[in-house]
């Protein structure tokens, strides 16, 4: 029988919890949340005359903690709509109604006696076969299930969601002594395809993988710091966006993370791997010690490494602590020569050969940094897994490296990383010594569009599970490229399917993209069944070129603008009414331009991780590339008799004027982005761009056919202008809106109201986007629009606001 989960249960309310049962409820299962009853009233209850046994005091724990949770930011759940999903009660007066779900979640106090009373209590309600598991981050998973029965320790494992949990995409999954294979498997495939996890079988040791490589790599450079005399800014610098690693790099992210968990981990690791070769490295440094007993634990106690300090002024500015005096100073830049030889190094993985080859203080780090990790992941295998894959699927999702540990060794070189061992004076495994002397060489390769990994065992390349439901662009690209040019490559997926993918700078839009674009879709159109959009970059694309924009509107070129933005306008179009269906498939930032390009598709399959809106107003200009007509003309769609029109056009008019951005893919749908009914959200990166093939081909089977332009889209004219030029007015004399902003809101309020008409018309799509053109042009020459346009090029922001 097929495994269904149709409803889960977790049991504990608290941070993890919380956002556990609000990830379940993302993705459309029905969550019962359940936690202690308290032992007396508060204040507040005390006051209103309730008792002990009132509902709401019973439920007061569950429900404090849950609201508490979904106020947070980020936001843990898709959608405020979607916490109706969960249902909330207490250990004492709900917890039979366990028997009803399909898997319970422990999420408890890390306290191994009050699980083991959990389980023992949940037993007696829990219903034969269902799953139940524990979100342990280190508890040996072996001792939770003393003294129970047959069926609950075959059903039982350790499943550890990272936090926060719908951002983080880290599953990790640890079975306990009996815990069947089909339960596994299960639960391996259900975390990766529903919850959107990179799911990672561990083995039952300490910290599991996860946080066994994490905390040894920030704790190595907790030593290192002292050793090479480093400020925490300039590890920062050399551990963040230039090796592929979150831009809060080290010292800031344990600011955000909390001293004291770091702290607690690295604890139990000192207590409980005691044959671990670089056991004494969990043993916490002197500072580390000092900042514990100060309360110094980051953003949590408001210093850490970093303390904002507020000024006489009311401005802010950012201390950071001197390691030796333990002191705030100013910040200092750090600057290293060998950084400046990465800057035109658009790989991270082309970078690491070029940083370990430093002559200054930033490559002797790095050699050491790489060396000490390469040693440590080298004797992790087969302890923590068999498989190096999984080690560096842990650092990739739980940690957000681009590369895992193997990964950079196989970027600078199987017998490179040996020898920078050999110079630290580390021992190398034997199995590496064997890698190195056989015909292999790389710990990954790849064949066929699929991954392969050095199998320790097996002593040869065995395939990494689970890609068949997978199309890896990096896999297929050199073989399977059809066209590129500086800003964009074209990618046959097979079956009929192109995919096209940005590859400028943030994925901004400019002249290379567009052309690109559409020679693109001439080749489609001749040799394809159906294009996709979509690319493996850290965003979608951040919008439009503001550089090239800038640079036409301060030399007044205005004939080289106009040609421009029509050619924009134009390539929208030529989406729109293509003769083969397109799917745009957006994830993280999708911007200005970006969002214009996933409002003309066919259809959009957005990962559920997607911010997208219109934002051009951010930079004093309205959205041009056909993104103001397409809200008009969204908003003239719903119209219905008897209707009062102009509210529709009002949300829309909003949607840009505030210029809103989705903070998910299910929000896109309120602000009238996604449409219901043809556009759909998929909860896994991994498996998004397959997903959108599918539908491509789909509608090509289908039979698609290319859509006849409409002259039908109903604009209000004056009655809608008149109503904007007056909100804007008021907006301005209220002083929430500058003279400026008000020239912008005007502009645009002339757009979507079809113009200065006497009353309600009906006009096409290229009325609105002639309309739409003149407006931004005027735009472009006001001052305040290129100082806007200036700033944001100085600072390298996106097109956003």
């Amino acid at each position: 029988m097929k495994r269904r989960i149709k409803k889960v249960a977790v049991v504990g309310s608290g941070i993890m919890g919380s956002s556990i049962a609000c990830h379940f409820a993302n993705i459309g299962v029905e969550v019962l949340l359940l936690d202690i009853v308290p032992n007396e009233l508060s204040d507040k209850e005390k006051k209103q005359g309730q008792s002990l046994e009132d509902k709401s005091v019973r439920n007061r724990i569950v429900n404090n903690a849950l609201q508490t949770c979904l106020k947070s930011k980020p936001s843990p759940i898709y959608h405020q709509d979607f916490a109706k999903r969960i249902t909330t009660g207490n250990l004492t007066d709900d917890i039979q109604k366990v028997k009803d779900v399909d898997w319970i979640i422990e999420v408890v106090v890390e306290r191994l006696d009050i699980k083991q009373q959990v389980f023992e209590k949940l037993e007696k309600h829990r219903t034969p076969g269902t799953l139940i598991s524990s979100n342990t981050s280190g508890i040996p998973i072996k001792f939770m299930t003393k003294d129970r029965s047959d069926d609950f320790k075959k059903h039982f494992c350790g499943t550890h969601f990272f936090n926060p949990p719908r951002y983080l995409k880290l599953l990790e999954i640890i079975p306990g002594p009996d815990t069947s294979g089909e339960v596994l498997e299960f639960l391996n495939h259900y975390g990766e395809k529903f919850l959107g996890k990179t799911t990672v079988v561990a083995k039952d040791t300490p910290a599991f993988i996860g946080n066994r490589i994490g905390i040894f790599s920030i704790m190595s450079l907790f030593h290192m710091v002292k050793e090479m005399d480093m400020t925490i800014e300039e590890v920062d610098k050399l551990t963040g966006p230039v090796i592929g690693r979150p831009k809060s790099a080290t010292f800031r992210t344990v600011d955000v993370v909390g001293l004291d968990t770091l702290v607690h981990v690295a604890d139990g690791l000192y207590e409980n791997v005691p044959k671990d070769e670089r056991h004494e490295l969990f043993k916490l440094p002197g500072f580390i010690d000092k900042m514990m007993n100060n309360k110094w634990l980051g953003s949590k106690t408001g210093q850490g490494f970093y303390k904002k300090i507020k000024k006489e002024d009311g401005t802010s500015e950012i201390k950071s602590l001197n390691l030796d005096t333990l002191e705030y100073r100013d910040k200092q830049q750090a600057k290293f020569d060998v950084l400046e030889k990465t800057k035109s190094v658009d790989k991270v993985a082309d970078r690491f050969p070029i940083l370990i080859e430093g002559k200054d203080k930033a490559g002797e780090f790095y050699r050491k940094n790489f060396a000490a990790l390469f040693a440590y992941v080298q004797h992790r295998i087969p302890e923590i897994t068999d498989s190096i894959y999984k080690i560096d699927d842990a650092m990739k999702a739980g940690f957000g490296w681009k590369h895992g540990p193997f990964q950079i060794w196989d970027a600078v070189g199987l017998d490179k990383g040996i020898e920078l061992m050999k110079k630290e004076g580390y021992e190398i495994a034997e199995w590496i010594e064997n890698l190195s002397q056989s015909d292999h060489k790389s710990f990954y390769t790849v064949k066929d569009g699929q991954t392969y990994y050095y199998d320790m065992d097996q002593k040869s390349n065995a395939k990494i599970p689970g890609q068949d439901d997978f199309i890896i662009l990096d896999n297929i690209r050199a073989n399977k490229e059809v066209f590129s040019n500086k800003g964009l490559s074209a990618t046959d997926l097979g079956d009929g399917i192109l995919n096209i993918e940005f590859r400028s700078k943030m994925n901004s839009i400019g002249g290379d993209v567009l052309n690109g674009l559409n020679t693109a879709m001439d080749i489609a159109e001749r040799d394809f069944d159906g294009v996709v959009i979509s690319n493996t970059g850290d965003n979608f694309s951040v919008g439009a070129n503001i550089g090239m924009i800038f640079m036409f509107a301060v030399e007044q070129e205005y004939e080289e603008l106009h040609g421009a933005i029509k050619y924009f306008q134009d390539t929208m179009m030529r989406m729109r009414y293509s003769s083969i269906p397109v799917v745009a498939a957006p994830h993280q930032m999708a911007l200005g331009g970006g969002c214009e390009i996933s409002m003309h598709a066919d259809k959009v399959v957005a990962h559920a991780e997607t911010y997208i809106g219109l934002v051009e107003f951010g930079v004093g200009v309205i959205p041009g590339g056909g993104g103001s007509k397409e809200m008009t003309r969204r908003a003239a769609m719903t119209f219905q008799k008897d209707d009062v029109e102009l509210n529709r056009l009002r949300e829309n008019f909003l949607t840009i004027g505030m210029a809103k951005v989705s903070k998910s893919a299910q929000e896109a749908y309120d602000l009238n982005i996604l449409e219901h009914g043809k556009d759909i959200v998929v909860v896994s990166r991994d498996r998004q761009l397959a997903v959108a093939k599918q539908h491509a081909l789909l509608m090509a089977e289908n039979g698609y056919t290319q859509p006849v332009k409409t002259n039908s889209i109903k604009v209000l004219g004056r009655q809608a202008l008149g109503a904007f030029l007056v909100g804007t007015d008021q907006m301005k004399a209220g002083k929430y809106i500058s003279e400026h902003d008000q020239k912008i809101a005007n502009k645009l309020a002339y757009v979507m109201s079809g113009g200065d008409l006497t009353g309600s018309h009906y006009v096409s799509e290229q009325y609105l986007l002639d309309l739409e053109r003149e407006a931004f042009l005027s735009l472009c020459g006001e001052r305040k629009t290129l100082e806007r346009l200036q700033h944001m090029i100085k600072k390298g922001k996106p097109l956003r606001n």
